[in-house]
């Protein structure tokens, strides 16, 4: 709970809040400290003077503090309120807490009301002390703004619980211990007070007598004073704007000030914003935790510290001993090293033992504080600071979460004498300092949301774990051949992220991955299996494919502005597994001769299909067809094709065979046997041809059965 007194107190007093109101930025003034920082502006800056012009819209007309330059931090203690076209400069003050406020321009007149009824002097302006915001007030004044009743429920638990001991309220001179507390008249007795003012007898009879320490709970636990509506004090509030982010009451309502906002009951947005601020607290509780840990891991790297340096300081000096006098006068100097970096290393870690502590006490003041608002029973004075707490309390978290909690040290002692020179040497002797070789990087983590498989293609993605401290210069991908056999490298480098391209189809390939420094490599990551897919999608590639060729329907319908034969691949090859594709004819002109097939990547563009030695096809007229490889025809074929034919191509690299079809018939034989490698699907035509690709089909039935006979 002492942590806690920080949040209690008024920034400009410096005492426990009396009378807290909330401004429009959230922050809390003691009412009367409100009025001691007003200050009074020129007629031409008033809320009236605003509204007539039509240069203001709101009550509260904030600063553009950029322009206004309030004030410096380095500058001599005086700030001006730029905002004003004549205003004067008006000097500044610290409060108790060390936060700079604003005297009033002038001494405010003698009244004889209290704070909250005295008149505020016309057309003044106060500035918050803590985020500097200023505003001017209008004709309400202070009564504008709401009071912070859950602030003084705290306030008061808070020091209740302060007192040592429940005292007697009756007693003349020193108050003694109280012994009982009425129950009706809220009144502590001691004993000899209780019998002269509360006895028992009469209607005092029935009053009920209760220890000190019940009473004080039932004090705080009985309700508090319902807060009224700022602009309608007769009425208490009873709904909650949403767009406003206040509470508000029916006439408010009625008068329609609110009419187009999302208005919501009270005690939804009570519950809810309670809610949402303890589900803040757990995060910033986890903050806490870790903090606490931390503080244990830097006390404990003092002890190892001081550990290591006895151990170096007791090997060197035995190092020094066993070489020859002369060692001595060198030995004083080796230990003066020693001892400047255990001075260094020591000063870095209380330093930040202090750091994190400061950081840890404000933190659990907050947490307290939020705590007991929590458990306030007023949803109207809950909702007026619920919003400021909620992003007090991430901001704070986030805080937590900017590698304040790694340690700037290591503890061990990063030096290494060579003894090795010769007697004449002795006077040379010196550190050979090794710069602190990091640890080797943590195992990399994959991220399975992110790793996926395309075709013959697989994208992996992976990441260094959360509260690893040491970075890894890159990072060495390796999968197997899809078959169970060993892994290879196929990505180094600094990137998180790798797509493999040219993967076998329809196979199961396992992946992992390790980081590397120059220290050292890191275990290998959990092994990912990956499936390709059973069968090809692709289209046609016009990054390889020759200029001639025109392209439309998503890169899957082709033909050529050339009389000359062009070859076209597909995007996707092909090494392994069971291939089938079709190609239906569009357009089929003057009786031309397209070829199909599979082809190298380095295949010949302009010429026909399977003149080089890089394709195997079979080209085909109106009337036959002839399979060509390496400029040798053969197995001339009858049966041509015409505008609606289909070509279909069987690539079984498991057989290592090629073989053609013509509307779902076989054509010829089996063009080629005893393939090998890469292939990509190729087509070759002219501009009498217009062919369409289809892909992602099944094996004929036929083959497939024939192929299991076999």
């Amino acid at each position: 709970m002492e942590e806690m007194e920080e949040e209690l107190k008024c920034p400009v007093c410096g005492s426990f809040y009396r009378e807290p109101i909330i401004l429009p930025c959230s922050h809390n003034l003691c009412q009367a400290c409100a009025r001691n920082i007003l200050v009074q502006t020129p007629e031409s800056e008033s809320p009236q003077s605003r509204r007539a012009s039509g240069s203001g819209v709101s009550d509260y007309d904030y600063l553009d503090l950029d322009k206004m330059s309030l004030y410096s931090e380095a500058d001599s203690g005086y700030g001006s309120y730029g905002g004003f076209a004549s205003a004067p400069t008006t000097p500044c003050q610290k409060s108790p807490n060390g936060v700079r406020v604003f005297p009033p321009a002038m001494p405010p007149p003698p009244t004889h009301l209290s704070p909250a009824l005295a008149p505020v002097p016309r057309n003044s302006c106060i500035t918050c002390p803590q985020c500097h915001r200023s505003l001017i007030l209008d004709d309400r004044g202070l009564r504008g703004f709401p009071k912070n009743r859950v602030l003084e429920g705290v306030i008061d638990r808070y020091q209740q619980s302060k007192a040592a001991a429940l005292k007697c309220q009756l007693c003349e001179k020193a108050p003694k211990e109280a012994t009982v507390m009425c129950e009706q008249c809220d009144v502590f007795y001691c004993d000899p007070c209780r019998l002269r003012c509360h006895p028992p007898r009469g209607p005092l009879a029935k009053h009920r007598l209760v220890p000190p320490a019940q009473g004080r709970v039932s004090r705080r636990l009985s309700p508090r004073k319902v807060s009224t509506c700022t602009d309608h004090e007769l009425e208490n509030h009873s709904m909650y704007c949403v767009q406003c982010k206040m509470p508000v009451c029916y006439q408010c309502l009625e008068e329609g000030k609110h009419s187009s906002h999302e208005v919501k009951a009270l005690g939804a947005m009570w519950k809810l914003h309670k809610s949402q601020l303890s589900q803040a607290l757990n995060g910033l509780s986890d903050r806490a935790k870790e903090a606490k840990e931390f503080l244990v891991q830097l006390r404990t790297m003092v002890q190892q510290i001081q550990e290591n340096s006895v151990e170096f300081e007791a090997c060197l000096v035995a190092q020094c001993d066993a070489l020859i006098d002369a060692l001595n006068r060198r030995k004083a100097q080796l230990l003066a090293r020693v001892n400047k970096e255990h001075e260094h290393k020591l000063k870095v870690v209380r330093d930040q033992i202090s750091h994190c502590t400061v950081k840890l006490r404000q933190t659990t003041g907050l947490m307290e504080y939020c705590l007991e608002v929590i458990k306030e029973n007023d949803p109207s004075g809950f909702l007026q600071i619920s919003d400021a707490l909620i992003r007090r309390v991430h901001l704070t978290e986030d805080q937590w979460g900017k590698g304040t909690l790694t340690p700037r040290m290591t503890t061990d002692f990063d030096l290494s004498l060579d003894n090795s020179p010769l007697l004449q040497s002795i006077h040379q002797l010196d550190f050979v300092q090794v710069k602190a070789s990091s640890p080797v990087p943590a195992t990399p983590i994959l991220q399975l949301e992110e790793c996926c498989t395309h075709n013959n293609s697989a994208t992996l993605s992976w990441k260094q774990p959360p509260l690893s401290t040491v970075a890894a210069d890159g990072y060495i991908l390796e999968l197997d051949d899809g078959s169970g056999g060993q892994f290879r490298e196929v990505y180094v480098g600094k990137e998180t992220m790798c797509t493999v391209d040219g993967l076998h189809f329809n196979s199961t390939y396992n992946a992992r991955v390790k980081a590397f420094n120059k220290t050292g490599v890191s275990p290998y990551s959990k092994t990912l299996v990956l499936q390709t897919s059973e069968v090809a999608w692709f289209a046609f590639d016009p990054g390889s494919a020759h200029s001639d060729i025109i392209f439309s329907n998503d890169n899957l319908t082709v033909t050529c502005s050339s009389y000359d034969d062009r070859v076209v691949l597909g995007k996707t090859g092909f090494s392994k597994g069971v291939h089938y594709w079709e190609l239906t004819i569009d357009r089929y002109d003057n009786h031309p001769d397209p070829a199909f097939g599979v082809a190298r990547i380095d295949v010949m563009k302009d010429m026909m299909l399977g003149k080089d030695d890089k394709a195997w096809a079979m080209y085909v007229d109106n009337n036959r067809s002839w399979f060509m490889h390496n400029n040798s025809h053969t197995n001339r074929t009858e049966g041509g094709i015409t505008k609606g034919a289909t070509i279909g191509v069987l690539l079984d690299l498991n057989r290592k065979t090629l073989t053609f079809f013509v509307n779902n018939e076989q054509q010829g034989p089996i063009a080629f046997e005893n393939v090998e490698g890469l292939f990509f699907p190729a087509v070759s035509l002219n501009r009498n041809v217009q062919v369409t690709l289809h892909t992602g089909l099944p094996v004929p039935d036929f083959y497939s059965s024939r192929a299991s006979i076999a």
